[in-house]
């Protein structure tokens, strides 16, 4: 694992060790790098949503699609 400093004025610095001690993290580096991951998770779930809507229309999505969406994982779930 590599290092990397940054500075934080004393009110932000503040803010962190707080969620540390709330929110159970061991340490600040901890607590940055999952705000890290979840700012790629929402980067992914960005790109993929501007993929879905640049991509070419297809079926309606109805009533009947939603019942052979749960159709299908109710079975998934059985095998």
């Amino acid at each position: 694992m590599t290092t990397m400093n940054i500075s934080l004025p004393v009110a932000l610095k503040t803010f962190v060790d707080q969620q540390v001690t709330a929110r159970g993290f061991g340490t600040s580096s901890e607590y940055v790098r999952e705000l890290i991951r979840k700012d790629q998770d929402i980067q992914h779930l960005r790109a993929l949503l501007l993929e879905g809507a640049g991509s070419p229309a297809t079926a309606p999505v109805d009533a009947g699609y939603f019942k052979d969406l749960r159709d299908r994982a109710t079975r998934r779930e059985a095998s």
